[in-house]
């Protein structure tokens, strides 16, 4: 009774009218800043602190989650419109949110997005209300070899993304392996390869330019894609979550799991895209527009995204990059997150957690009546929206730490986008193993610190080893299933 009591606190909280319009105009700002590739919520979030300063904590913390909010929600419009995902974790719903939107259903795919991530926030939010001491408790088992077992097997289902050649993904990880060991050695201190690299860069050069070049060379196609909203978009969207329910839950599951450890809406959003595939009966679709290629990551995305909330309050832990941003403006404001702000500060608390349920909800209908102004921008010839989509990406670049290399950096990774695209090797392993790959590290030469170098710590019972296990079979399954194919066609053409 107290869990609803205080979650009743928390709703009247947050719908005071000047806390509603506080929360309406965030969620603008953060669909704004969501669509926008290169800005990022922990950038938009953390250029909009100082204006917090004049209002009180609870206004001041549902401005800043609510930017996070709108920007979850509009991170995937740039990569179904655009194919350039606005943050790393936009990636996934580029491989058949795009298609689908170039096969003339942009409304379709946008409607599909916005109810997937309703559907994984409203999941977020629920474990956040009612399991938060359990999934606290839950959380503070993982170490450093757990993280390491997760961080593996993210990487190990991306091999099944890579089309035909499960070692053209395996090429495309390492490449981005390498790519995030620049930067300080986390036991020496010393500086490597230092170029002052910054992720989110090679994901806008990589995905956006390089998509870019290559329909340059296809022909520089002047004809907008014409797009239109309609309500049959949004009833076939509807009867299409319907269908793949369970790649819906399956994807919330995974966001929410995920979300609750540092950066765990980018691994959850590729996890799930490819467990979906994985059980996906029309495996052949994924790609060229599969609706559960769609559903699943986003889902996981908002799931991990809302989810994040929970270490940050209840353990002091940051579950994403925004959420260490949002942190630092509590901390600013006297508060500290932990366990004691649920004593302390329940008001506080329980209107947070309040302005979650309701700019969830208010988001997508925000999202969804604007879903036909996102989509017109298909309209646009491609001759005017080439010049204004490099621009986008170059401040962008720019804006991360207002150093013109970057943009340089921008163009390098841009070019080595379309020769990875040329030569049909897929650039979202690579992408995921440059946005996770200094946090694999870090957790695996402190786990093997602390096993004192014995790799064994990795299959520690009871959270690793599971993983682990999981991670072999899903690493060596592809070779497994194409061993099984031939010898059925050895048998076939021998029985023959």
């Amino acid at each position: 009774m107290d869990i609803l009591s205080n979650w009743m606190m928390g709703l009247g909280v947050a719908l005071q009218p000047t806390n509603l319009l506080i929360a309406s105009l965030g969620l603008i700002l953060g669909i704004i800043i969501g669509v926008l590739p290169g800005l990022g919520g922990a950038n938009g979030v953390a250029i909009l602190i100082p204006i917090t300063f004049t209002m009180n904590p609870i206004s001041a913390v549902i401005l800043l989650a609510c930017i996070y909010w709108g920007a979850l929600y509009g991170g995937g419009i740039c990569s179904i419109l655009f194919n350039i995902p606005g943050e790393p974790w936009a990636v996934a719903v580029t491989f058949d949110g795009y298609p689908m939107a170039k096969g003339g259903r942009a409304g379709k795919a946008l409607v599909l997005s916005f109810l997937a991530h309703g559907v994984g926030g409203l999941f977020g939010v629920i474990l956040l209300t009612f399991f938060a001491p359990l999934i606290a408790e839950f959380a503070l088992k993982f170490g450093p070899p757990e993280t390491a077992a997760v961080m593996v097997l993210t990487f190990s289902a991306m091999t099944k993304l890579g089309g035909k050649s499960p070692l053209k993904s395996v090429i495309s990880i390492f490449f981005g392996v390498t790519l995030a060991a620049v930067g300080m050695d986390i036991v020496s201190g010393q500086l490597r390869m230092t170029f002052d690299l910054v992720p989110l860069i090679a994901v806008i050069g990589l995905f956006g330019l390089g998509e870019i070049f290559l329909t340059v060379e296809e022909g520089l196609k002047m004809e907008g894609v014409a797009a239109k909203v309609t309500f049959k978009d949004i009833r076939d969207a509807l009867k299409e979550l319907v269908i793949h329910r369970k790649v819906l839950v399956l994807g919330s599951l995974i966001g929410c799991w995920l979300g609750i450890q540092p950066g765990g809406a980018t691994p959850a959003s590729f996890m799930a895209y490819g467990f979906a595939k994985g059980s996906a009966s029309d495996k052949d679709q994924y790609g060229k527009g599969a609706s559960s290629g769609i559903i699943a990551p986003e889902a996981a995305a908002h799931g991990a995204g809302t989810a994040a909330t929970l270490p940050m309050i209840t353990l002091g832990i940051p579950g994403s990059p925004t959420m260490a941003v949002i942190m630092g403006g509590l901390l600013i404001m006297g508060l500290q997150p932990g366990p004691m702000l649920f004593k302390e500060h329940p008001d506080f608390v329980w209107g947070l957690i309040g302005s979650i349920w309701v700019a969830n909800f208010l988001g997508l209908i925000l999202v969804m009546a604007f879903a036909p102004l996102f989509a017109a921008i298909l309209r646009i010839k491609f001759s005017v929206l080439m010049p204004i989509i490099i621009y986008v990406c170059a401040i962008g670049a720019f804006a991360v730490n207002n150093r013109m290399i970057d943009i340089y950096y921008m163009i390098i990774f841009g070019v080595i986008g379309y020769l990875f695209k040329k030569l049909d090797y897929p650039i979202a392993p690579m992408v995921l193993a440059l946005v996770l790959g200094s946090m694999a590290e870090s957790a695996v030469r402190q786990s093997l610190i602390m096993g004192s170098g014995n790799p064994l710590i990795f299959f520690k019972p009871p959270i690793a080893l599971p993983l682990m296990l999981l991670s072999i079979l899903l690493f060596v399954w592809p070779s497994i299933s194409s061993w099984r194919k031939k010898s059925a066609a050895k048998k076939k053409a021998g029985g023959s």
